[in-house]
C-alpha cells in the first residue's frame, strides 16, 4: 500500500489508509470510526499478522501498513473496541482468480435528503474537493447552493427536492464519492448512472471535464425549472401492468427492477393516477420530486437543453454504461446533444441496463450517492440474490437509516470506511499518495 507516495511493507495499518493524512473537523474523541487491515499468505500467516496488531495496540505504538496477502481481514473499530473487535473480524479468501471487478453505480433524482453527505463533506478533504470543483463551477449559485446543504436547519431558499437544488447537489455528491473512490486505486470495469448520475458517470470516466458537465446539468436544470410542476411514483408493478393506468402526460419514466416501476407526469394527472392504483391495492410511494421528469411533460424543455450542450467529449478511461440504452456510450452519442437532452423526457432502463451488464460476469457494484436507492434495486437483480454479484454503497441512507454504533456524527465516515474495508477484503489493493505521513498512534 502506498501511504506516502513510496511503496511501504508491514502487516497492518490502524488510521484511514485509504482518506488521507490528518482528516480536517475529526475530534480525537474515541467513537470516531477507523479502518483496521490486515492479510497474510495463508490462514497462518493472516493469524499472525492479526496477533502483530494486537501486540502493537497494546504497547501503543505504530502499527505498519498490510502486505497483500490472499487471506484478508478488515475491521472499522475505535480505540474503545479495537481489540475486541480486532478478534470477532472475520476473514476472507481473496478468490485464485482475484477479486469481482468493481462497477460505479451513480443515482439521480430522488436519492436527495437533507444533511446527505453533510458528515463527510466536513471529515474528508478529497470528497470535499469533488464536491467543491462541481459547485465552483456552477460559480455564485454554486456558493448558495453549498450554503443551504451545509445548514443545519431545514428550509432553504429552495426545496431539496426541486431540480434546482437537487440536480446540482447530487451531481456534486456524486462525483465527490465516484473522485474518493478512484483516489484508493480502484480501477473500475464500468459505471452506470440513473438519470442524472449518468453525467456523472460520463465525467468521472473523463468523457466531459467538470465544467462541461455543469454547463450540460444546469442547462437541463433552467429548461426543466419552466416546466409546470408535477412528480414522480415508485410503484411495485410492471411496466406492462401499468399501462391501463397511464393518460394524458403520465408515462413510465423509469424501468428500474422487476416489479420496480417509476411514473411521472403533471400533479394534477399524476395525482388521479395515483388515486386509481392506491383503489386497486397497488404499492406505490411519491419519489423526491417536483418537476415530471422523463414524462411528455417535458418535451418543450429538451429544445432548450440541447442548446445548453458545449463540450468536446474525450474516449472514457473506462467504460460507461446508458441507462437510456443499455448499450456502452458510443463516441457518436457522447458527443450529441440530442442524446444528452433528450434524457430530461425519455424514460430510464436501469434495470435492464444492469441485468445485461451482471450478464458480463460477477460484479462488485458501489453505489456513488447519498443513499441506498440504487442498492435497493440491485439486490433485486438475480446476479446479486445468487451471491455471484454483490452491492456497496459509500454513504447510509437518510437520517432514518443511519447506523447509530459511532452516532449520527459520524455515520458518514462509517459508511466510506465500511465501503473500503470491504473492497480491501475482496482483494482489491488500496492505494494512496499522501503528502504527509499518518500518525496512525494518533488515530488510535
Amino acid at each position: 500500500m502506498t501511504v506516502t507516495g513510496k511503496t511501504v511493507s508491514g502487516t497492518a495499518v490502524v488510521g484511514t489508509p485509504v482518506t488521507g493524512t490528518a482528516v480536517t473537523g475529526l475530534p480525537p474523541g474515541a467513537a470516531a470510526p477507523r479502518l483496521l487491515c490486515w492479510a497474510g499468505a495463508d490462514p497462518a500467516g493472516e493469524r499472525a499478522a492479526r496477533a502483530r496488531v494486537v501486540d502493537a495496540l497494546r504497547s501503543g505504538v505504530p502499527v505498519p501498513p498490510p502486505v497483500p496477502g490472499p487471506v484478508r481481514g478488515a475491521v472499522v473499530t475505535t480505540a474503545a473496541r479495537a481489540l475486541d473487535d480486532l478478534a470477532a473480524a472475520p476473514v476472507r479468501q481473496v478468490p485464485a482468480g482475484g477479486p469481482r471487478p468493481v462497477v460505479l453505480l451513480l443515482p439521480g433524482q430522488g436519492s436527495q435528503h437533507h444533511g446527505m453527505a453533510t458528515g463527510l463533506y466536513r471529515d474528508e478533504p478529497v470528497f470535499r474537493a469533488g464536491v467543491d470543483e462541481v459547485l465552483g463551477a456552477w460559480g455564485a449559485e454554486g456558493e448558495a447552493i453549498r450554503a443551504d446543504w451545509l445548514s443545519a436547519v431545514a428550509g432553504a431558499a429552495i426545496p431539496i427536492d426541486d431540480g434546482r437544488r437537487a440536480q446540482p447537489l447530487l451531481f456534486a455528491v456524486d462525483h465527490g464519492l465516484g473522485r474518493l473512490l478512484l483516489s484508493w486505486g480502484v480501477t473500475p470495469a464500468e459505471a452506470l448512472g440513473h438519470s442524472a448520475g449518468e453525467v456523472v458517470a460520463a465525467t468521472l470516466a473523463g468523457v466531459f471535464s467538470v465544467a462541461e458537465a455543469v454547463a450540460l446539468v444546469r442547462g437541463r436544470v433552467r429548461a426543466a425549472a419552466r416546466i409546470p410542476a408535477g412528480g414522480m411514483l415508485a410503484v411495485a408493478a410492471s411496466a406492462e401492468e401499468l399501462g391501463p393506468y397511464l393518460s394524458g402526460q403520465v408515462a413510465v419514466a423509469a424501468v428500474n427492477a422487476v416489479r420496480r416501476t417509476m411514473l411521472a407526469g403533471p400533479r394534477a394527472e399524476l395525482a388521479v393516477v395515483a388515486a386509481r392504483l392506491a383503489s386497486d391495492g397497488v404499492t406505490l410511494r411519491p419519489v423526491p420530486a417536483t418537476t415530471p421528469f422523463h414524462s411528455p411533460a417535458m418535451e418543450p424543455a429538451v429544445a432548450a437543453a440541447e442548446l445548453a450542450f458545449d463540450a468536446l467529449p474525450r474516449p472514457p478511461r473506462f467504460p460507461v454504461r446508458s441507462g437510456y440504452t443499455g448499450r456502452l456510450l458510443t463516441a457518436e452519442e457522447a458527443g450529441s446533444a440530442r442524446f444528452w437532452a433528450r434524457q430530461i423526457a425519455d424514460p430510464v432502463h436501469f434495470g435492464p441496463a444492469l441485468t445485461a451488464l451482471l450478464d458480463d460476469g460477477d460484479r462488485l457494484l458501489v453505489e456513488c450517492g447519498p443513499g441506498r436507492v440504487l442498492a435497493s434495486l440491485a439486490v433485486r437483480q438475480r446476479a446479486v440474490r445468487g451471491g455471484g454479484s454483490a452491492v456497496l454503497s459509500m454513504l447510509p441512507g437518510d437520517r432514518s437509516d443511519r447506523s447509530d454504533r459511532f452516532g449520527a456524527e459520524y455515520s458518514d465516515r462509517f459508511a466510506v470506511l465500511e465501503t473500503s474495508a470491504a473492497l480491501w477484503c475482496e482483494g482489491h489493493d488500496l492505494v494512496r499518495d499522501v503528502p504527509d505521513a499518518l500518525d496512525v498512534r494518533a488515530d488510535l
